[in-house]
């Protein structure tokens, strides 16, 4: 198992040639006998590159992200999306995968200046696009959401969206507004998912969640008053589940169910999991 230590943003030529390579066309990565990290002899064989961005050090050696231009078809080489790769994958190339897909969205939806409309490029010395015109800078930007896990004694309130695969429930979750505490936020969107009120937030931990570029910041919050009243359009189904007879939930390394891990252990008077990468 590879390890993502650490993010950097520009390499030498020497250092790339003995790094590794990821490989993306549109929304999905390249998968060559088994692996996910291609030695950069091999990568050349997987397509030309469009453009290709700095990612960090795996292993202490350096790994960058090469975007092809077309999804070539060769014997042992699969193409996968990343929500297929979530749990078929160890946590440390998910997180490594995240960075590259953030990357590549901002890539993607930065090739032109916001202010005067020319072609911007990525600068060598920081993680920036910057424009060949009017010198201005657009950074990677993330976008800051509560997640929380409501709880009333021995139940904790899980909800589903229409999308959901059937049977599935998870925690609530929002982005925070401009001019918004996460703590007013929390209280904002409980409101209008589910028409309650809770007391008693609890921060616990956070995560980056590459779906597609959120910072979740994770809460235990208790219930206070209210009947259940699901958001037309928003949410499907909502309800309290005791903690002894659990619908299907979101699946270990992720803060929806570490959120749902913390407050089972804390019933069960055990120590709490680790925050997941």
């Amino acid at each position: 198992m590879q390890k993502f230590t650490r993010f950097v943003t520009s390499i030498s030529a020497e250092s790339a040639s003995d790094g590794w390579v990821l490989i993306r066309h549109e929304q999905s990565f390249a998968m060559y006998q088994g692996n996910l990290l291609h030695d950069p002899d091999m990568a050349r064989y997987l397509g030309d590159a469009e453009y290709q961005m700095t990612l960090g050090l795996v292993d202490d050696r350096p790994c960058r992200l090469v975007r092809v231009r077309e999804q070539i078809d060769l014997p042992g080489l699969s193409w996968h999306g990343l929500r297929g790769l979530m749990g078929n994958v160890d946590d440390s190339t998910f997180r490594l995968l995240g960075v590259a897909q953030q990357l590549d969205i901002w890539y993607e939806t930065h090739r032109y200046c916001g202010r005067c409309g020319e072609p911007t490029a990525i600068r060598n010395d920081e993680r920036a696009m910057e424009c060949g015109s009017c010198g201005n800078r657009q950074y990677p930007k993330l976008a800051p959401c509560i997640i929380v896990l409501i709880t009333r004694g021995e139940e904790v309130l899980l909800a589903r969206s229409a999308n959901f695969r059937a049977g599935f429930f998870s925690t609530l979750a929002g982005f925070i507004e401009p001019g918004e505490s996460a703590e007013e936020a929390l209280r904002r969107e409980v409101m209008e998912e589910v028409n309650i009120e809770v007391d008693d937030l609890e921060y616990l931990g956070s995560q980056n969640w590459p779906f597609p570029n959120s910072l979740m910041l994770g809460f235990h919050a208790r219930y206070v008053s209210g009947e259940i009243v699901p958001q037309p359009g928003e949410i499907e189904e909502a309800r309290w589940w005791h903690v002894d007879s659990l619908p299907a939930i979101p699946p270990q390394g992720t803060i929806s169910r570490w959120l749902i891990d913390c407050y089972l252990a804390r019933l069960a008077g055990q120590p709490e999991p680790p925050v997941p990468a």
